[in-house]
C-alpha cells in the first residue's frame, strides 16, 4: 500500500512538472446564454490563463462548449467571462483518490485578462511561498 501511494505521489508531480502555468482555486458561475440567467457552477480546484479544472459531480462530456463567468479578486478585480471547452472529465468513483470534475480549456479569454490571471496566481504562490 506504501508502495503504491509513493508512485501515485511520483506521478502527481510528474503530471504537475508537465503544467505551462501555475494555478490557483477560484469560485465559478456558469453563464447561461439562452435566458441569461446564472447559475452556481462548482469551484476551481485550479485556474491557469489557458483554463481550469472544475469540481463537480456531474462532469459534461469532453467537446461540449459554454460559458463561464469568474470573478478574479484585488489586485484583478474584475469579472472574467469567456467561451470554454471541456477537454477530460473524471466521473466519481469511491476507490479513486482524485475528486471528480472536468477540465476546461478557455476558447476566447482575452490576452489582458489572461495576463491578470497569470500575475493574481504568480503573486498567490509568492505568498504561499513565504508563509511556508
Amino acid at each position: 500500500m506504501i508502495l503504491e501511494e509513493q508512485q501515485t505521489q511520483r506521478e502527481d508531480v510528474a503530471q504537475a512538472d508537465l503544467r505551462q502555468a501555475l494555478r490557483a482555486p477560484i469560485t465559478v458561475l456558469q453563464a447561461d446564454c439562452t435566458d441569461g440567467h446564472k447559475t452556481f457552477f462548482g469551484y476551481a480546484k485550479n485556474l491557469s490563463r489557458g483554463g481550469m479544472m472544475i469540481g463537480t459531480i456531474s462532469p459534461r462530456e469532453p467537446g461540449s462548449r459554454f460559458w463561464v463567468e469568474f470573478p478574479l479578486p484585488d489586485p484583478v478585480n474584475r469579472v472574467a467571462r469567456c467561451h470554454c471547452e471541456v477537454v477530460w472529465q473524471r466521473r466519481y468513483s469511491r476507490e479513486h483518490r482524485y475528486d471528480p470534475g472536468m477540465g476546461l480549456r478557455f476558447l476566447d479569454l482575452p490576452v489582458d485578462l489572461a495576463d491578470a490571471i497569470d500575475e493574481w496566481v504568480r503573486e498567490l504562490e509568492r505568498q504561499r511561498l513565504l508563509l511556508s
